[in-house]
């Protein structure tokens, strides 16, 4: 893989993530947005992500769940996914537990109902109490968020998101009406991003930014 931005040179996805996560912030978790889009800003191809996911998108996904607490998603993306363990590679939870974390991160669900089909995971109905909870009684400093678009959408509107890893994927897919990666009301104003860098691999762009406060 090679970094584009700031400084070019190669790169293997876990060298990338070396100093990830910061530290979190005053009151809750650390929050890391992950998401994929194909180059037209389509979030899925009939209602999943994996068409758009290439071994370069798979590698960096792998290697944020690799590195938090806990994995918080939203009940109908555990749904359209098929959600289940987290962490299968054995090499992968030998690197966790070496970080001094537990070999599985948790998993957090964001569900209205509280219907979920995930037996361990831990179920709220709002984002910022689940993360408030997820500290206070998880001892959780870091979480990933992997959508779907409703959730990144009230997160963003409560300014609970501090970074974002986008995958731009090289593909079209084109389609009236389609999934995007944030969909509900409008968000009060435009959040502004920090560049922090561009990796380029199987030509998709993967790129992190920081969010504005």
């Amino acid at each position: 893989m090679r970094r584009l931005f700031p400084d070019p040179a190669e790169v293997g996805v876990l060298e990338a993530l070396e100093e990830f996560p910061p530290r979190a912030p005053q009151g809750r978790p650390f929050v890391a947005l992950n998401m994929v889009l194909s180059a037209d800003g389509r979030a899925a191809v009939d209602g999943r992500t994996s068409p758009l996911s290439s071994k370069s998108d798979r590698a960096m996904f792998h290697g944020l769940r690799e590195r938090v607490d806990c994995v918080m998603v939203g009940a109908g993306t555990v749904r359209a996914e098929g959600y289940g363990r987290l962490i299968k590679d054995p090499d992968a939870r030998a690197r966790r537990e070496a970080l001094g974390l537990d070999p599985e991160p948790l998993t957090a669900v964001v569900s209205r109902s509280g219907d979920v089909p995930l037996e361990d995971a831990v179920v709220g109905h709002d984002p910022a109490e689940l993360l408030r909870g997820l500290e206070a009684e998880r001892g959780v400093r870091s979480v990933l968020c992997e959508g779907g678009p409703l959730l990144t959408r009230d997160l963003l509107a409560q300014g609970l998101i501090d970074e974002l890893f986008l995958t731009i994927s090289a593909q079209l897919v084109g389609g009236e009406d389609p999934l995007t990666m944030v969909r509900g009301a409008p968000l009060e104003g435009p959040t502004g991003l920090d560049l922090v860098w561009i990796l380029e691999g199987e030509g998709d762009l993967l790129l992190r930014w920081r969010l504005r406060p």
